[in-house]
C-alpha cells in the first residue's frame, strides 16, 4: 500500500517534522490542529471557544484537501490542558460533527505547543 501526503494551504504548516495528514488506502490520519492562523502561524486571539473553532476550520480544511469531509471521521482525540473545558470543547465539536458522531477520547495533558489550549487529530475514512 502507497502512502499519499495530505497538504492544505488552508490548514497551517506543520511546526515540526511530520505532514498534515497521510492517507493509506481509504483511510486518512490527520495530525493534530492546535489554534494557529494558517495565514500567520501564530495563535489565533480570543477565548477557548474561539480557539477551538480555529483548531476543527484546521482540521476541516485538511479533510477537504483529502478529498473527504469532517463527517467521515471515525475517530477524533481532543488534548485539553484545563478538563474544565470540556463542556465547551463537546459544544464546539457539535457545531462540526452530526450524529452518528465518531468514537472519541479526550485527554487532559499538562501543556500543548505554542502554549494552545487545544488540540484535536482525527481518522478519517473516505470512498
Amino acid at each position: 500500500m502507497t502512502r499519499q501526503i495530505i497538504s492544505s494551504p488552508d490548514a497551517p504548516k506543520a511546526i515540526g517534522p511530520y505532514s498534515q495528514a497521510v492517507r493509506a488506502g481509504d483511510t486518512v490520519y490527520c495530525s493534530g490542529q492546535i489554534p494557529l492562523d494558517p495565514a500567520t502561524g501564530e495563535l489565533v486571539a480570543g477565548d477557548f471557544e474561539t480557539q477551538a473553532r480555529r483548531v476543527f476550520d484546521n482540521l476541516q480544511a485538511v479533510a477537504r484537501a483529502a478529498g473527504g469531509s469532517l463527517d467521515e471521521a471515525v475517530r477524533v482525540t481532543i488534548y485539553l490542558t484545563d478538563l474544565g473545558k470540556f463542556p465547551l470543547a463537546n459544544a464546539v465539536m457539535a457545531e462540526y460533527f452530526s450524529e452518528p458522531y465518531p468514537a472519541r477520547v479526550t485527554i487532559g495533558v499538562a501543556s500543548l505547543p505554542k502554549g494552545a489550549e487545544v488540540e484535536v487529530d482525527c481518522v478519517l475514512v473516505t470512498g
